[in-house]
């Protein structure tokens, strides 16, 4: 896997076609993460909600972290963090227009109000459903992409962990293999030393007598006549005393 870096514009780019991320924010020393939809449009993440634990959390500690990302596989993924610093549209005159944009650029994505604006019970009680729009301003974004890492042509250098059929490993126990099969072949033990010398025995038939001369026909012996035959040479060749 290759994991590179976006431009900025390209993450803005990534930025503008997601609609569902994750909004951090801190209390004290105490962080707080939730799943939020939120509509990018120039330089302001839009989003809705009603008063609850983040609101109330952003309300007094503006500065907040969006992260958001597109997964394909696990080596194929792109992923943008932005810091920013939370703003709330109040519903007042001054605000108007600003909230407009944000109704605006929000309802393009179908029930674009959940999962803020729903019936929901803490603690046995049902919380009060006040709405809120507000926006994430002073954006610094950066993102990353993940791609899988090109195949690496055969008869290169790998790395030892390489679990391919060409990785540098398997082929130097291939040829480890190799060359211990091409010395067993050749008459070589593995450790190098050459086999000890084992005489082989004569088969007990076919002793033939063609050490005697070119001219004396060859005939196949049993064991007992090709002793006396032995013995009879051995007698003929030795001096007279």
């Amino acid at each position: 896997m290759l994991i590179q870096e976006l431009t900025r514009q390209a993450s803005l780019d990534l930025l503008a076609r997601m609609h569902l991320g994750r909004l951090a924010c801190t209390r004290g020393a105490r962080p707080y993460v939730v799943p939020v939809y939120f509509a990018y449009d120039n330089g302001y993440l839009y989003s809705f909600s009603t008063v609850g634990q983040k609101i109330e959390w952003m309300r007094a500690n503006p500065l907040v972290c969006v992260e958001a990302d597109e997964v394909v596989s696990p080596e194929q993924w792109m992923s943008i963090i932005v810091f920013g610093r939370y703003e709330e549209l109040p519903d007042t005159p001054e605000w108007e227009g600003a909230r407009i944009r944000a109704y605006t650029v929000l309802k393009r994505n179908a029930v674009w109000w959940e999962p803020a604006y729903v019936k929901t019970i803490l603690h046995g009680t049902q919380r009060p459903l006040v709405p809120v729009f507000y926006r994430i301003h002073g954006l610094q974004i950066t993102g990353h992409r993940a791609t899988p890492e090109p195949v690496t042509p055969a008869n290169t250098r790998l790395s030892m962990t390489d679990s391919g059929e060409d990785g540098w490993l398997h082929n130097l126990l291939r040829q480890v293999r190799s060359s211990l099969l091409a010395r067993r072949e050749a008459g070589a033990e593995v450790t190098g030393r050459p086999r000890p010398y084992v005489r082989r025995r004569r088969p007990a038939l076919a002793v033939t007598r063609a050490r005697e001369g070119p001219n004396v026909p060859r005939v196949a012996f049993g064991n007992a006549d090709a002793a006396r035959a032995r013995g009879a040479r051995s007698a003929a060749a030795s001096p007279a005393r």
